[in-house]
């Protein structure tokens, strides 16, 4: 058995040192619901040699090699079925079904709005249910939704469809974050969020509008009933398969042996994030509603998500109306995945190589799709080339927001604080998904002036909320520093990283930046 060393626990203003236990009794020492599900596991698991730099590395590709394919997968063609309506579109959607005015904007904003109604089950959910299950399960009814297309005929069908699958999305997105944030250090999550939150969905779609596109006419079903009913079904397949091989935290994580389980849990403790709690804590819900920095993060991701929900819902279209047919025009939308996610990339990378520099890098970032939607709106519409350029550049909103997220992951400590505020930037997602498409008026077409305008509005406001979190959070670590001293590194074999205690109660806690 090895020995936990023992943790502080804040109570308050006051700091209690926790008694040294034998491990099988530090239970005993500490409040059970104290305790994160990782501190009972090792204090209930045989002793192991201390890891080696050899041993962490072996143990960080296996879980590379089984997690990122699961979890890029799901995430992918999760959002195929929510953004192929544009493709769709190309197909005579719209015409099939007679819409008209703004009926295919409010598609596009009415599936955010279920996801802001679905916060409140979702946090809950998120805190109570195993992540790699409520992933698997919120993606299975997801898929069902998706095949349930084909039949509707009605604007009103598509409204209520497009409303439960934004419903179903305020599990999906936090869960993802959840798993990301149990099986990496601080450090190795902006790279593999970039990975797995990759934009690889227009990939994917392009690819299905391209197969769709070869359906002849005279096939007994619309061309876009196919392109929903085998999204949907390949996605139904694929969440059956997560439910038995997805694990939920390294510690059932069948891919590894008992003695990587050990380690690859141990070495989190240095996150002082923790992994699992399943006692829902309202302290932590109050506290988490009082955070300044999760508020930012929030209006962060509304301003972000207002270009992805319009990009989303009228990208394809944009690029039909220069002129190209529906088959070109989908083919065209497959390098805004490619663009979208090799920036993504790049970005996280560089924010994890940079210590405490990912609100610069994000804010670099925003640059790219500034100059893209600046192109858009000074180039005359006969400018077919200089337009695309404009389009694509302007897909260099995603890496931003994927850099961003990785900020509440690694600052937000406590389970139920956690499950909160990954709804709440879920939320933040949906509002500014549900205002995008809104800003693209119909009698504007095809230059939707007012949608590029805003867009461009939005990436500067995002500059200031990136710059003022940067400012809070340094802030708050110099006055940690001045008061409680340098923080103590977590070593391995501690508690102290696994206790279910927020990061404002920890004094040895600081904010990447």
């Amino acid at each position: 058995m090895a020995d936990i060393k023992s943790p502080s626990v804040n109570d308050g203003d006051e700091v209690q040192q926790v008694p040294s236990t034998a491990q099988g009794d530090i239970s005993k020492s500490v409040d059970d619901h104290a305790l994160d599900e990782a501190a009972k596991y090792l204090a209930n698991t045989e002793e192991y040699a201390p890891m080696t730099p050899e041993q962490e590395k072996k143990i960080v590709k296996k879980i590379d090699a089984w997690m990122i394919p699961l979890l890029l997968f799901a995430a992918s063609l999760g959002a195929v079925d929510k953004v192929q309506i544009g493709t769709a579109s190309l197909y005579g959607f719209q015409t099939d079904n007679n819409m008209v005015g703004q009926e295919y904007s409010w598609l596009g904003s009415i599936l955010p709005l279920g996801t802001l109604i679905g916060l409140v089950p979702a946090s809950y959910l998120v805190q109570r249910v195993p992540p790699g299950k409520l992933l698997c399960t919120a993606s299975l009814m997801w898929s069902i939704l998706t095949i349930m297309y084909a039949p509707c005929r009605s604007w009103s069908g598509f409204m209520a469809l497009r409303f439960w699958l934004g419903f179903l999305e305020a599990a999906i997105t936090p869960s993802l974050t959840m798993l990301v944030a149990s099986f990496y250090k601080k450090n190795e999550q902006p790279p593999r969020n970039a990975i797995i939150f990759a934009y690889f969905s227009s990939v994917f779609n392009g690819f299905f509008a391209w197969v769709v596109g070869t359906i002849p006419a005279s096939a007994p079903l619309l061309k876009w009933q196919y392109l929903y009913i085998m999204t949907g079904s390949i996605n139904v397949i694929y969440s059956i398969f997560l439910f038995f091989f997805l694990p939920d935290s390294p510690m059932n994580a069948r891919f590894l042996t008992a003695e990587q389980k050990f380690h690859a849990v141990q070495r989190l403790a240095g996150n002082r994030t923790g992994i699992a709690n399943r006692v829902w804590k309202w302290d932590q819900v109050w506290e988490a509603l009082l955070d300044i920095r999760i508020w930012i993060i929030f209006f962060f991701n509304i301003v972000i998500n207002i270009p992805n929900g319009g990009l989303q819902t009228f990208g394809s279209i944009i690029i039909s109306n220069l002129g190209f047919s529906a088959l070109e025009a989908s083919l065209l939308t497959m390098p805004f995945g490619i663009i979208a996610t090799g920036g993504a990339w790049l970005f996280s990378y560089i924010a994890a190589r940079s210590h405490n520099k990912r609100t610069f890098v994000a804010s670099i970032a925003l640059l790219l799709p500034i100059f893209g939607t600046a192109l858009v709106y000074g180039l005359p519409r006969s400018n077919i080339a200089g337009q695309m350029v404009g389009l694509y550049f302007m897909y260099f909103y995603w890496p931003p927001y994927v850099v961003g997220i990785s900020l509440p992951q690694a600052n937000t400590a406590g389970h139920t604080k956690k499950s909160v505020t990954y709804s709440l930037v879920t939320v933040g997602y949906a509002a500014g998904n549900l205002i995008g498409p809104q800003t693209f008026r119909a009698n504007q077409a095809p230059k939707y002036t007012s949608g590029v305008v805003v867009m461009l509005v939005c990436y500067c406001v995002c500059m200031l909320l990136l710059g003022l979190y940067w400012f809070i959070a340094t802030q708050e670590n110099k006055r940690r520093d001045c008061k409680y001293g340098k923080p103590e590194v977590v070593q391995e074999g501690t508690a102290e990283g696994f206790i279910d205690m927020t990061d404002k109660k920890q004094h040895n806690f600081r904010y990447t930046t």
